[in-house]
């Protein structure tokens, strides 16, 4: 019972096998006809309720998305969200039982030399285990024309096509990252995404504003104090179900419906699945050791049912507000936004590759400050004219813009 074998038995049934098959186009000839091919890969349970965090490129085009557990039960899995930036995904499965949610660790005090586990779907060969150590940190990884990585954990451990999406474990057995990337040709050489982006990028995907159409208005990041991760509140929106229950920006939350709270993803997992207007107990600390007992109330996202249904149905999105004080913190030339906090996949927003995060600031010639703006648009003569309509995003305060095409609805 080495360390190794304990780090592997701690986490197994939390690690699932991915399968799927995808129609590619062979560019070689005229004409060629396109191909099925096998697609495999890796995930790990990040919520009880069959929640499972992949690699995008391993759905990505599956149309039927295959995962088996530890015990050999498959089950066929939806496909929630993904982040192409990031190349994460989230999958959901209807399992019988309540599935073990992996260990996490964190990856802000990785250091070269340590001892890693990688654990995986090995090109099919499922449950693979290979170890070795961190042989660098904060790569950035070109392995396409079109994908590019930052920031990512360089290992000798053996990572083969197969083990994307699957953990990469520190040596007490918490997942420190997950596997995505390796280099063609190249021996010892893999790739990780530091488990600190995956649980952000996690909690985009999984939010309740995205799954329940619910908001919270918490902004968050997780410190690591004497070893132990805390969620501290880095901001809360004004007249939010957090502003108004009392949450204030500096608290520590401890608790939510008496689910721990180490990750702005166990905010979201805690408060999924709730209905509009029931109440939630959450427990935080604030200021030396002040502990609060407060009652959350959930609200529906902020605009009109119609609206949120609409921007859903017809680009594929769903936003959020920006406060003023976010935008003149970013020195930015626009007056407002909206956030994309969801997007819908193979929607039209997911066709023109608008991501999570990206801020949504004018439509045709008109701005998009909030969500009346956003109203005004989906109800104009420009979208019953079913034609392309063109869009301005900020992402990382640089200026994108495109057509989307919009869906045959229109809000009444």
């Amino acid at each position: 019972m080495t360390p190794i074998v304990k780090a592997v038995q701690g986490v197994k049934e939390s690690i699932v096998n991915i399968h799927g098959h995808k129609t590619i186009s062979t560019a070689s000839a005229i004409g060629d006809a396109p191909r099925q091919v096998n697609g495999m890969g890796t995930g790990v349970v990040v919520d009880e309720r069959g929640y499972i965090i992949t690699n995008q490129h391993v759905v990505e085009g599956v149309r039927r998305i295959q995962v088996t557990l530890h015990d050999g039960t498959t089950y066929v899995a939806q496909l929630i969200a993904f982040d192409e930036k990031t190349d994460l995904a989230l999958i959901k499965v209807e399992a019988e039982k309540p599935l073990p949610v992996v260990k996490t660790g964190t990856s802000s005090d990785l250091m070269p030399g340590e001892t890693v586990i990688a654990v995986g779907n090995a090109y099919g060969y499922e449950n693979s285990v290979t170890r070795g150590i961190i042989s660098a940190l904060h790569r950035t990884v070109q392995v396409s024309d079109t994908q590019k990585y930052y920031d990512l954990i360089q290992t000798d451990a053996s990572i083969n096509p197969g083990n994307s999406g699957g953990p990469l474990l520190n040596i007490d057995g918490e997942m420190i990252g997950i596997n995505v990337a390796v280099r063609v040709g190249a021996q010892g050489i893999g790739f990780a995404i530091p488990v600190d982006t995956v649980m952000d990028i996690a909690s985009q995907l999984m939010s309740i504003e995205r799954l329940d159409r619910h908001w919270h208005g918490i902004t968050g990041e997780t410190k690591f104090v004497d070893g132990v991760a805390q969620m501290h509140v880095k901001s809360v929106d004004p007249n939010s179900p957090a502003s108004l229950c009392g949450v204030q920006a500096g608290d520590v939350i401890t608790s939510v419906d008496e689910l721990d709270i180490c990750w702005m993803l166990d905010i979201e997992r805690a408060l999924l699945d709730h209905e509009t207007g029931e109440e939630v107990s959450l427990k935080l600390q604030r200021g030396e050791g002040d502990e609060k007992s407060l009652a959350l109330v959930l609200q529906g996202q902020g605009g009109a049912n119609a609206l949120v249904d609409a921007a859903w149905d017809l680009l594929g999105i769903r936003v959020q507000m920006v406060p003023t004080n976010e935008f003149r913190s970013n020195n930015t030339r626009y007056r407002g936004g909206l956030k994309i906090t969801a997007v819908k996949a193979y929607s039209p927003a997911a066709r023109q590759q608008i991501r999570v995060g990206d801020v949504l600031v004018g439509m045709h010639e008109w701005e998009t400050i909030s969500v009346d703006n956003l109203e005004y648009i989906l109800k104009s003569d420009i979208i019953a004219q079913k034609r392309p309509i063109k869009f301005y995003i900020l992402r990382d305060n640089e200026t994108y813009y495109g057509d989307i095409a919009v869906a045959n609805y229109r809000v009444r």
